[in-house]
């Protein structure tokens, strides 16, 4: 997981404002959007694919052996009593070199909750298991992945959503000034922004095979 570098974070500088305006309205104070407490879902970068060779530790292109892609990741959100539980789908499609027997082949992945963009909350880890049927390239599986996150967690402290949603008027001295430039504010966000992060379960190996390719 040192390898995770995401711009979701970037994604969480949007914040709850006015009940009365809709995300994307423009009016004489500004932009407004909406941040929501379900952790952004995705992938992190080199974690997406996996190639299995056959002799293993072989970097040799003829020594494909299996390649599996994680693909159509989609995610639904809601509140389970104290917390916010994301619930993530998605597909493993595989390919084999050889249209031989029936074979089964299984993929670790990890499923990860990521506080403020590097701290690991919560880890676990589960198997794709794709079987190849006598005489077929492909195989593929449908996975289902959950995370859980406290909801006081990642909900900004009220004093921090005031300085952040406060209507900055034209000729306010303060209205061209980031809020994220505070380092507290800045700290506050990232520490209730949680990512929903999918991916091959991968040696090191697999990992710098995915960075040189």
């Amino acid at each position: 997981m040192r390898l995770v570098k995401t711009g979701l974070i970037a994604i969480a500088a949007t914040f709850a404002v006015s009940a009365c305006h809709k995300a994307g309205t423009l009016d004489d104070t500004g932009v407004y959007v909406t941040r929501s407490s379900c952790p952004q879902v995705g992938i992190p970068a080199g974690t997406g694919d996996i190639t299995l060779f056959n002799p293993p530790g072989s970097t040799d292109s003829r020594a494909i052996d299996v390649t599996a892609t994680i693909s159509d990741l989609r995610a639904t959100c809601g509140d389970v009593g104290n917390d916010v539980v994301s619930t993530a789908t998605f597909t493993v499609v595989a390919l084999r070199r050889d249209a031989g027997p029936a074979r089964q082949v299984v993929l670790p992945y990890f499923n990860v909750a990521l506080q403020g963009g590097g701290r690991i909350a919560a880890k676990s880890l589960g198997q794709a298991v794709l079987n190849f049927p006598a005489g077929g390239l492909h195989s593929w599986a449908r996975i289902q992945a959950t995370v859980r996150v406290n909801r006081a967690s990642a909900t900004l402290p009220e004093d921090v959503r005031k300085i952040i949603t406060r209507e900055r008027r034209p000729g306010d001295p303060q209205a061209a000034i980031d809020p994220l430039s505070d380092p507290g504010v800045r700290a506050a966000v990232q520490k209730a922004t949680f990512e929903h992060l999918i991916g091959f379960q991968m040696t090191q190996d697999q990992l710098k095979y995915n960075a040189t390719r």
